[in-house]
């Protein structure tokens, strides 16, 4: 049984539209291309099985048929239900990539996908989230033995890894990708700034100059969302937890204040936390008519939709993407993408050119962790600097773009105690 022959996919006609798809990013990520050219002929990833959950779209396409051409076995599955493109499933179903993913599937679909994906006993997996390996240590053990390790991309995913880990439950070594110098200061803070603004703009089709945006959070993702929603025009507003990143937000010149108090200024709001609840009941009732709530987290718990439900009269779908909630005031408030991540779900996600970096740096670390699992041990690890430093040195070079080098006589001033 070939590879479209195991897949579950909405319609294998939709092929030739995605891989159209998958040939523009691949024109313009030149790190993974380069990465390709010497995988390809030395195979590192022969005889592995390869268990993989992104959001499914063409880069991440990209980078599974980069690790199939490296010798892997590759099984992929969508990482959130509306972030999964019907055609890119096609086109990699009959690639030679088994893939169990549909666009919006029930929530008892989606979790058959990644148990599926877990049954064909990989030795490695890429996770975005945690969903695989939350579901190998909690419902699925007899399928931990074989697994090597793998890479965890996202903020979310290594918060749940961390958690494992510090209760002594994680069965085998995860690569922090999400937290590597070549991943947040440019997928974070550019991808996500970007991509969340061309989410709202195409669903929304509303001007942001001279309205006032609320981000809430300001790590890395908040920085971008803020800093492109100040490019675009707009006030903004800043709300935090954390007093460091509070006063960054600051002296970066914008105004920060508690939500409950941000609740009533917002045009748009642009959650970025990673944590449940943070735009919750009591803010419903402080906003403006026409406020607009976007989430750029995770998973949808950072705005309390449950809650919306409860004190909406009436809702209706105004525009694709787009669900208005009437409250007993008569104000209108909307929620975009069901409280999913607004860039993918509403989008198509981060820049080719910002995933080349963090696709490759993915690539990079599954080979290290297949080379070292045993030394590692069952942990968290960092992404190895050598290896952050190697992906943003081919990008240098894919952009033409030239550094210096240390010489011998200040690397050992650099290495002194003494002047």
């Amino acid at each position: 049984m070939n590879s479209a022959e195991r897949s579950i996919v909405r319609d294998l006609d939709l092929a030739p539209q995605g891989r159209l798809k998958m040939d523009w990013a691949r024109e313009h990520m030149p790190v993974l291309n380069r990465l390709r050219e010497q995988l390809s002929v030395e195979k590192p990833m022969a005889g592995q099985k390869v268990a993989i959950s992104l959001h499914l779209e063409a880069k991440t396409a990209c980078l599974a048929e980069l690790i199939r051409d490296a010798g892997a076995e590759v099984t992929i599955t969508g990482s959130n239900p509306l972030s999964t493109q019907d055609d890119i499933c096609a086109a990699l179903a009959v690639s030679g990539v088994t893939v169990f993913a549909k666009y919006n599937p029930s929530p008892d679909e989606y979790k058959y996908h990644l148990i599926q994906t877990l049954e064909t006993a990989p030795d490695l997996i890429i996770d975005d989230g945690g969903d695989l390996v939350s579901i190998l240590h909690s419902e699925r053990p007899d399928l931990l033995k074989q697994v090597k390790g793998g890479c965890e991309e996202t903020t979310t995913g290594i918060l749940r890894l961390r958690s494992l880990e510090k209760s002594a439950e994680l069965r085998f070594p995860m690569v922090a990708v999400n937290d590597a110098y070549s991943k947040f200061l440019f997928d974070n803070r550019y991808g996500t700034g970007q991509s969340v603004w061309d989410g709202i703009n195409r669903t929304t089709n509303l001007v942001v100059a001279g309205k006032t945006v609320v981000v809430v959070g300001y790590g890395w993702c908040g920085r971008g969302v803020a800093m492109r929603a100040k490019g675009l025009g707009a006030r903004v507003i800043v709300t935090e937890v954390d007093p460091i990143k509070a006063t960054e937000a600051h002296m970066d010149g914008f105004t920060v204040m508690p939500i409950a108090e941000a609740a009533k200024y917002g045009d748009f709001f642009v959650t970025t936390t990673g944590n449940k609840g943070v735009i919750n009941g009591s803010h419903y009732p402080l906003m403006r008519n026409g406020a607009l709530l976007a989430n750029a987290g995770h998973f949808n718990v950072e705005i309390d939709i449950e809650a919306l439900e409860q004190q909406a009269v009436d809702t209706r779908v105004v525009r694709k993407d787009i669900t208005e909630y009437v409250m007993e005031d008569g104000r209108k408030l909307h929620l975009l993408a069901e409280g999913r991540l607004v860039n993918l779900a509403a989008g198509d996600g981060h820049p080719a050119e910002i995933m080349d970096m963090t696709f490759a740096l993915q690539a990079l670390c599954l080979l290290y962790v297949n080379e070292n699992h045993q030394k590692i041990g069952p942990k968290v690890i960092d992404v190895p600097y050598h290896l952050d430093e190697q992906v943003a040195r081919f990008f240098l070079e894919s952009q033409g773009i030239q550094i210096d080098d240390l010489t011998e006589a200040q690397e050992k001033y650099l290495a002194s105690w003494k002047l």
